[in-house]
């Protein structure tokens, strides 16, 4: 009864990993998925820009898809990841001043957006780091150093 009860007690903590795991994995995936649609149908992407009055659709339509599949990348195998979520948390701000603000009427709508919970989860990244299961970790572990791609202590 003791082993149960301990087991029980233990089980939570040896999940600590995993929010942060299926966080990572969940917004690199969504990343690759968006800048790999806008790669593929630039043509679209580039008119919906313009008709938002982006500057320079032209050049801003493959830059925002590349970013978004390049630095998803990063995010979702977990390299770099610090500096990969910051250009997402841009090009997220950008998507809501342009696209989404006609939608925000109220605190609620901007809060319920996709675009703000992909910024806190990026910056969540940027704060916490990529974690130990990403090659962020395998490469601190190789180097012996632990000291900016990983929280202290792990």
């Amino acid at each position: 009864m003791d082993k149960a009860k301990t087991f029980l007690k233990s089980f939570p903590s040896r999940l600590v990993f995993l929010p942060g795991l299926l966080s990572r994995i969940t917004l690199g995936f969504i990343f690759v998925q968006t800048g790999w649609g806008k790669l593929h149908h630039l043509d679209k992407v580039t008119e919906y820009f313009r008709a938002l009055g982006i500057p320079a659709p032209g050049l801003q339509a493959p830059f925002v898809a590349t970013v978004e599949l390049a630095a998803g990348g990063l995010v979702l195998v977990g390299l770099f990841t610090r500096l990969a979520a910051l250009p997402l948390i841009g090009t997220m701000v950008v998507a809501i001043l342009t696209a989404k603000r006609p939608d925000i009427h109220e605190l609620s709508d901007f809060l319920a957006l996709p675009e703000f919970l992909f910024i806190v989860l990026s910056l969540w990244l940027v704060v916490k780091g990529a974690g130990a299961f990403s090659l962020d970790a395998f490469l601190c572990r190789r180097c012996g150093k632990t000291a900016v791609l990983l929280p202290p202590g792990k």
